[in-house]
């Protein structure tokens, strides 16, 4: 088997119910030879980097790259991980690529942004998870865009002390780790993970004093009262930032949505969360973790 394509899902074919109209997203531009969404293509392009937009399939592509925003994937495409609502492809990654921060920072000079974020897959092949890639290319964007905000949106890097402190040294502005589901649902959702861990890892960098942050996919089988349950998990360990979005099923042999939420429950959830001490909840069907990242920071400054 090539260890480098995609494998396959154990889900048996299901497709998503039909999307309500709240979820159906238009974009369109006066001038098209003027379209900010391929000036953002060709950067990428010409950099041969990869971003988390188009490999995990984000429904708020066109939107935020119409703003002249992307969230940076490190590491390349293949997670050593296979977590059963991710589009992104599962298997032995490439060794990393040494020049990837330099073109990164490239990519983010030559679009002037002032908040980059920059995730990446799960490498639990690499001794550090790929924290030293990180932190190296933190390094290159400030160089270039030492007014540049920089949020880490990071995996569990298996919660080592060696990796995180790493992470911590480098210093970015947001450290950002989503707790993706419920705790019911982790062994379903995302078998290689555990919801203590994440805990654990928000926990820690909230105490070396960084702004933190984590985010929540509904509609995969977990009630209210369970979201409600994580939201305060998460306030007890210090999480000032939150995200609530709709989980969209990628093909149809991934998880299939259980349930679309409504945007009252949406704003139900925010005003809760605001009510437990969270500084900032961007709660929505559409919302992601890097959706208007710099807009969320904004509110915990």
């Amino acid at each position: 088997m090539n260890p480098l394509k995609k494998k396959p899902r154990t889900h048996s074919i299901q497709e998503a119910p039909e999307k309500p109209e709240w979820l159906k997203v238009k974009l369109t531009f006066p001038d098209p030879g003027n379209n900010p969404v391929e000036i953002v293509r060709g950067s990428l392009e010409e950099k041969k980097l990869n971003t988390v937009c188009e490999s995990a399939s984000c429904p708020n592509l066109n939107h935020c790259w119409s703003r002249k925003t992307a969230t940076y994937m490190l590491g390349g495409d293949i997670c050593t991980r296979r977590c059963s609502y991710c589009d992104v492809a599962s298997g032995r990654p490439k060794p990393l690529d040494k020049g990837e921060p330099q073109r990164v920072a490239e990519s983010a000079i030559a679009l002037g942004l002032k908040h980059v974020v920059l995730t990446a897959v799960n490498r639990d092949d690499l001794e550090d998870g790929g924290a030293a890639h990180f932190a190296e290319t933190l390094v290159k964007i400030r160089e270039g865009l030492p007014d540049c905000k920089i949020e880490f949106l990071v995996p569990d890097l298996k919660v080592k002390k060696e990796s995180l402190e790493i992470i911590f040294q480098s210093k970015p502005d947001v450290f950002n780790h989503n707790v993706e589901t419920v705790k019911r649902l982790f062994p379903e959702v995302a078998p290689q993970k555990r919801y203590d861990r994440s805990l654990e890892v928000l926990k820690i960098a909230g105490e070396q004093g960084f702004l933190t942050k984590s985010g929540l996919i509904l509609g995969m089988g977990e009630t209210i009262e369970e979201v409600k349950e994580c939201m305060r998990d998460l306030a007890a360990v210090g999480v000032s930032l939150l995200t609530l979005g709709q989980y969209l099923q990628p093909t149809p042999t991934h998880l299939p949505v259980k349930e679309y939420i409504s945007p009252e429950v949406f704003k139900e959830l925010r005003i809760y969360g605001k009510s437990i001490g969270f500084k900032g909840v961007f709660s929505g069907p559409l919302v992601r973790s890097s959706y208007h990242a710099d807009e969320q920071v904004s509110w915990a400054l």
